[in-house]
């Protein structure tokens, strides 16, 4: 490890080293990478965490582009990731999303967001009752009104595959990754100067980049800066059905897609089981190290959604659960991405709150074109950067889940 890298980057989970490959694999883009990263086994980060899944269902266009990318992204990982003879396939399901509608609001915001999502050419369809029955045979859909399909381009993959992808990559190209924790940040008006480590060297840098995850506001703290993020706990439980549904399906090879029931219960094969979670009822601010489960969700909450949803779903058993956070932005649910407005050399790609795994290629791609261009060259990432922070002006995304 040197004393001084054109760019230190904070976090080496599936951000941070989207922006390190990113830069690396830019070839106008000559300097040093130095990600520091305080846990190597990832056991904890969102990203190992997560449920892994892509989707285009957005109502806001520039998160249905940065998600179409993202599937394209999935799709030629193997090659684009390949080093020597490792090809890291992710496995790629593409099951799609079905959204489930019962009220006449669902309807009507599924009805705009389709408008939003096929003007960007997504592969969504809307569907009556009578067409989800006939698709998905095993569903109750006497109470729905409307549903929205994505034929293609959605589904879920190897979460911890795509983040070792991207580092293994990146190192191959010149990336250094180094085991250690960011514990001060030297700063001199507006410009990042160093980062301290616990191991007790000084870092000089030009650029600072903060893909802390959950610890965002931490990290932005050391710099006597600000970001409303903050961690907030998601219980995801595996499992087991007596009477499998999967295979039932009149589309798509007969293949299940991640359904997201009306009541925000989702459900999604996961193998020979199911994966599942739910909104919790109340969402407090997570302690940095608290990562038990709500095993109640499982029997109050989902059990019930889901038996009523579907017939196969009575007789059904967790046999697995854990609980992950989100990198949850208070001010709108949704990605920051840019650098401070007074701290230009302070790069922030954080809060996706809960969308990290299938917009980090894009995000990684635009703050790379931010270092090295000095603004975004492939997607217009601006209406997510971090003056709405300042301006207390959110960002609307209707689809949240």
């Amino acid at each position: 490890m040197k004393q001084s890298y054109d760019v230190v980057i904070v976090g080496g989970a599936v951000i941070g080293s989207a922006v390190a490959y990113f830069l690396a694999a830019n070839p106008d883009f000559t300097g040093s990478v130095l990600v520091v990263e305080m846990d190597p086994t990832y056991a904890k980060a969102s990203t190992s965490l997560s449920s892994s899944s892509i989707r285009n269902q957005f109502s806001n266009p520039i998160n249905v582009r940065i998600s179409q990318f993202g599937t394209e992204f999935i799709r030629n990982f193997a090659d684009t990731m390949q080093v020597g003879s490792d090809r890291p396939d992710l496995a790629f399901h593409e099951g799609g999303y079905l959204f489930l509608a019962n009220t006449e609001e669902q309807a009507q915001t599924l009805r705009e967001n389709h408008a939003v999502q096929r003007a960007r050419g997504a592969d969504v369809v809307l569907w009556q009752r009578d067409e989800v029955a006939a698709a998905f045979p095993h569903l109750n859909v006497d109470d729905i009104l409307l549903a929205s399909y994505g034929r293609s381009g959605e589904g879920w993959f190897n979460n911890t595959g795509l983040m070792y992808g991207f580092k293994n990559k990146a190192r191959s190209l010149g990336v250094e990754y180094v085991t250690d924790e960011v514990v001060a940040i030297g700063r001199e008006g507006g410009k990042i100067t160093d980062v301290t480590l616990k191991s007790g060297a000084v870092i000089s840098t030009g650029v600072l980049v903060n893909a802390s995850g959950p610890r965002a506001a931490l990290t932005a703290r050391m710099a006597g800066l600000d970001v409303p993020v903050e961690p907030r706990k998601r219980t995801l439980f595996v499992f087991d059905c007596a009477q499998s549904p999967e295979g039932s399906a009149a589309v798509n090879q007969g293949r299940l897609p991640l359904m997201i029931d009306p009541s925000g219960v989702f459900c999604r094969p996961e193998g020979r089981f199911f994966l599942t979670g739910c909104p919790p009822v109340e969402d407090p601010c997570s302690d940095w190290d608290d990562f038990e489960p709500r095993y109640d969700e499982f029997e109050e909450i989902i059990w019930p959604a889901l038996a009523a949803r579907s017939p196969a779903f009575e007789a059904i058993k967790a046999v697995n659960q854990w609980a992950g956070h989100y990198d949850f932005n208070t001010l709108d649910h949704n990605l920051i991405v840019g650098p401070h407005p007074e701290v230009k050399n302070f790069i922030f790609a954080n809060g996706f709150s809960g969308h990290g795994l299938q917009q980090g290629p894009a995000a990684g791609r635009g703050v790379a074109e931010l270092i090295v261009h000095g603004g975004f060259r492939t997607l217009d990432l601006s209406e997510v950067g971090y003056e709405r922070i300042v301006e207390n002006r959110p960002f609307l995304e209707k689809a949240v889940i």
